[in-house]
C-alpha cells in the first residue's frame, strides 16, 4: 500500500495523505493530467469513476462521477486554481448534484497535491483542507479518509502498467 500515512487535523479543518511510489515525478503526475488513468485510481475500488470533462489547466474544471457496485452514482467537481507541472496543483472539490454540476448543499474542499523525488521514486502529499468543521466532520463521516486511502491504493498497478 504506498500510502505511507493519513492524519486528520480538527483544528485546521484537513485531511493529509502521503503516499510514496517507485517512479519518477513525471510518471506519477500523468495518474493526475490523463483522465482516462485518472479513471483507474480515483474513488474507491468499487466506485469507479468516469470522467466527462478534464481541463487540467488553471482555470479550468472537471466533471466526473462514480459508479457504485449496484448502479448508484456519486458525482464530482473540480475547479482548477493552479497547474504547475510535475510537481503541483491545486483544486477546488466538491460534490456535484444529479445534473453534475457542483451541488450547494454538499462541503467543499481546497485539495492541493505536491509531488517530490525521493530516493527510489515519488512522495505525493495531497492536502484537503474545508473551510468549516462542520464540513470537515461530514465528509470524515461519510469515510473520506477510509475512501482516499483505498483509492490511492490502486496507483500502484497503474504505474506499473504500461499505460501511455
Amino acid at each position: 500500500m504506498p500510502v505511507v500515512s493519513s492524519n486528520k487535523d480538527v483544528e485546521k479543518h484537513s485531511l493529509t495523505f502521503v503516499a510514496e511510489f517507485s517512479a519518477p515525478v513525471e510518471r506519477v503526475w500523468q495518474v493526475w493530467q490523463d483522465p482516462r488513468q485518472l479513471e483507474r485510481w480515483w474513488g474507491p475500488p468499487s466506485w469507479p469513476a468516469t470522467f466527462v470533462r478534464h481541463e487540467f489547466v488553471p482555470g479550468g474544471e472537471s466533471r466526473y462521477f462514480m459508479t457504485g457496485p449496484t448502479g448508484e452514482r456519486a458525482g464530482g467537481w473540480w475547479r482548477i486554481e493552479s497547474v504547475e507541472p510535475p510537481n503541483r496543483f491545486s483544486v477546488i472539490d466538491g460534490f456535484a448534484a444529479e445534473d453534475g454540476e457542483p451541488d450547494p448543499d454538499m462541503p467543499q474542499s481546497r485539495m492541493e497535491v505536491t509531488l517530490e523525488a525521493v530516493a527510489g521514486g515519488t512522495k505525493m502529499t495531497v492536502v484537503g483542507t474545508y473551510a468549516t468543521a462542520e464540513e470537515f466532520e461530514k465528509v470524515a463521516a461519510m469515510g473520506m479518509e477510509q475512501g482516499m486511502t483505498l483509492a490511492l491504493g490502486q496507483i500502484d498497478e497503474l504505474l506499473a502498467a504500461k499505460f501511455a
